[in-house]
């Protein structure tokens, strides 16, 4: 199908892509980051003027927990994952330990809540930005100021995905850019109507941003040009969007937590029904 028989969202991102395509790279000269740290002003001056309009940066967490403060000993970790735990969804214990996935205070559902010694100093252990959105929007905001420029700023961090080995990195915080492209309503090259694709956008982002950033460059921040069409509004939905709701979600608990639920369930269910019948056979008795 020719492009000028695309509908407009589809047209407008074939454009977009065809005379921009996409452009990734890292910005050096970061130091080990401190409590207290301005990242927007770091980010800014690490920059030196290479950020364009339309530009979106890509942020690891680990520097926005150390700026943030969010730190606690290494010794404590065990008690630092439940400390950040709201729901267990499966645990696995292994020659070295106990492996928790649990959904955090943050609502991501990852690996001993997102707590980690990976980038961190000896004896510590990092835990994921209180609110990550927050987070972005106040680097977002301060970098606009900065450098008077429309910019997204997204929050990354790394994660396994359920059935599918390895890890890649998620978007936990964004601001100023959509962290989704709806194509819901629009045809495909075949003209067949499209009524459940929203693509994942920020996460897609994150995981692009990560193959240049890596995980033991020192690169902690990344620079995705080519998608200004995304960019817009400060306060525009954050990463916490991307998060599905427990209702809808079909996976919530792992094999052997959801046996095990249903058999508790069940025998709840057979015990109440049973206390149910003696009580009638009694009631019948005494009649």
């Amino acid at each position: 199908m020719p492009h000028d028989s695309l509908p407009d969202a589809a047209t407008a991102e074939v454009g977009a892509m065809e005379l921009f395509g996409l452009k990734v790279f890292t910005l050096g000269g970061f130091g080990e980051i401190q409590d207290g740290d301005d990242l927007a002003v770091l980010i800014a001056d690490a920059a030196k003027s290479r950020l364009i309009d339309g530009d979106i940066v890509a942020v690891t967490s680990k520097i926005v927990s150390k700026a943030e403060g969010r730190a606690a000993l290494a010794a404590d970790r065990e008690q630092a994952i439940t400390d950040e735990t709201v729901r267990v969804v499966a645990s696995r214990a292994h020659p070295g330990g106990v492996t928790r996935i649990v959904e955090n205070r943050q609502g991501l559902v990852m690996a001993a809540a997102g707590v980690d010694t990976s980038n961190a100093p000896d004896g510590i252990v990092l835990l994921l930005p209180v609110d990550a959105d927050a987070s972005a929007r106040a680097i977002c905001a301060a970098l606009r100021a900065a450098t008077g420029l429309r910019l997204g700023v997204l929050i990354t961090d790394t994660a396994g995905r359920a059935w599918r080995e390895g890890q890649t990195d998620i978007a936990i915080g964004a601001a100023g850019f959509a962290v989704f492209h709806d194509l819901r309503g629009t045809t495909d090259v075949s003209g067949r109507r499209l009524d459940v694709t929203v693509a994942a956008v920020a996460d897609e982002i994150a995981g692009a941003a990560d193959l240049v950033k890596g995980k033991t460059s020192g690169n902690p921040v990344a620079v995705v040009r080519g998608l200004g069409r995304l960019v817009g509004e400060l306060d525009s939905a954050g990463a916490r969007a991307l998060q599905r709701p427990s209702d809808t979600d079909m996976f919530r608990l792992g094999t052997t937590e959801a046996r095990a639920e249903g058999f508790a369930e069940g025998f709840a269910a057979g015990r109440a029904a049973a206390e149910v019948g003696m009580a009638g056979s009694s009631e019948a008795e005494r009649a």
